[in-house]
């Protein structure tokens, strides 16, 4: 069965989206429908996954949703790619580690389309490029499973403001810098949607 590719031009409220996500994993529970890439925006939230601390709240007056996906606290708005994975692990491997390296490797190698050389860290789980010989995060992943079905997924910034992340300390990491895209490299992504969705469906078939 082929993956079903959405893409959202309008942004998508973040409490809609993971009902959609959650009524997609239990409907491929019952075999009742196809696995989804979905690519999106968000309006303006900061969310947090469950191994986040109260002491990573930088500013106390922020809304903060908890949500059920792994990892800390993050910031999601206009100018950030979102992308969506609901994902049957029964149908492949069985390996969350090796879900993630897919993950991974599909956002460094669709940044290297635009020449961007990025990486990931064993360390600091997300997707890292040197600026100025500093390590800055440009994306983040987050995911939860449920029944070897993957949801969640990760965000990459591109021309939103960085501004935000200095309300918290985004994903625990307090040492390292963040960054969106249009600072690295001033061009046009718009075709770095398609660029993700073909690199993650090459790369699903692995």
């Amino acid at each position: 069965m082929t993956i079903e590719i959405k893409k959202s031009i309008k942004p998508v409220n973040y409490f809609d989206a993971l009902k959609f996500l959650e009524k997609r994993v239990a409907e491929i529970v019952e075999n009742d429908a196809r696995e989804l890439i979905w690519i999106l925006e968000h309006p303006s939230i900061f969310t947090a996954g469950t191994n986040y601390k109260e002491n990573e709240i930088i500013d106390k007056s922020i809304d903060l949703v908890k949500t059920s996906r792994g990892g800390k606290i993050t910031w999601h708005g206009p100018g950030q790619l979102i992308c969506y994975l609901v994902i049957n692990l029964n149908r492949r491997k069985k390996d969350l580690r090796k879900f993630l390296n897919i993950i991974e490797k599909s956002i460094i190698d669709s940044l290297k389309e635009f020449e961007i050389i990025s990486y990931s860290d064993k360390e600091n789980i997300g997707i890292w490029t040197k600026f100025n010989n500093k390590d800055m995060k440009v994306g983040a992943i987050g995911i939860k499973v449920k029944k070897w079905i993957t949801y969640h997924g990760f965000s990459i910034n591109i021309t939103n403001s960085i501004s935000n992340y200095k309300k918290i300390v985004p994903c625990g990491i307090k040492n390292k810098g963040i960054i969106n895209l249009i600072k690295i490299n001033k061009q046009s992504y718009e075709k770095l949607p398609d660029k993700i969705i073909k690199n993650l469906c090459i790369n699903l078939k692995s």
